[in-house]
């Protein structure tokens, strides 16, 4: 394994999973939906991560399973997608949930800076299988998300074959594959982050992410 240098692009993939044990999925969307963070965001493990509350008081932290480019991707094939992973991480997908951001800037939203961490480690695409990973976040030592990533609505190749006929993908972008649907139980899925908070995000074989809140 490797440290997660910074990224150049950072591409996140919004409403990719289903609810566990879900067999019809009305909500798929018809192709993959493709936000983004600015480069600028990312920040690596133990982060202590501070914003403007006066822009944004309602910020929450979702768990991903990041996907690290490792050669360049231009139009590339279902087939062939997968050949231009290099490797996995962990993403905490830090966003804004106020409307004027949510609603309609989601790129400022989810780009304020430390709102990207990621890290700790870069695993080789060949020491993990992505397709039935267990994934979760906690604050505080409670559970927010417990998921898997064989409910996700677009694969891993999918998602990097549709990025790849619309912009060129190049070694070192990262890709955010979406989150799993927060837990109903306590702190609940409107808990915000709060000053004190510790948030840990997990993925199953590649290991643990924390971020500090200030």
């Amino acid at each position: 394994m490797a440290e997660l240098t910074a990224p150049g692009a950072i591409y996140t993939i919004g409403l990719n999973y289903r609810r566990p044990g879900e067999v019809a999925d009305p909500d798929r969307p018809p192709r993959p939906l493709v936000y983004g963070k600015a480069a600028s965001s990312f920040v690596g493990d133990g982060a202590t991560l501070r914003w403007d509350r006066s822009l944004s008081a309602n910020v929450d932290a979702e768990v991903e399973l990041g996907v690290v480019i490792g050669s360049a991707a231009s139009n590339v094939s279902l087939d062939d997608a997968m050949r231009h992973v290099g490797g996995y991480t962990i993403v905490n997908d830090v966003s804004s949930r106020d409307p004027w951001l949510d609603g309609d800037q989601w790129l400022l939203g989810k780009s304020m800076p430390g709102f990207c961490p990621a890290g700790p480690h870069l695993v080789p695409a060949e020491a993990v299988d992505p397709e039935d990973l267990g994934l979760g976040a906690t604050i505080n030592g409670q559970p927010i998300q417990d998921g898997r990533t064989s409910d996700m609505r677009f694969s891993i190749g999918e998602i990097v074959a549709f990025l790849s006929r619309h912009v060129e993908l190049r070694p070192g972008d990262l890709i955010a594959t979406g989150t799993p649907v927060r837990l109903p139980t306590p702190p609940g899925p409107d808990r915000r982050l709060q000053p004190g908070d510790v948030v840990t995000c997990w993925i199953e074989g590649i290991g643990e992410l924390t971020t500090h809140i200030a």
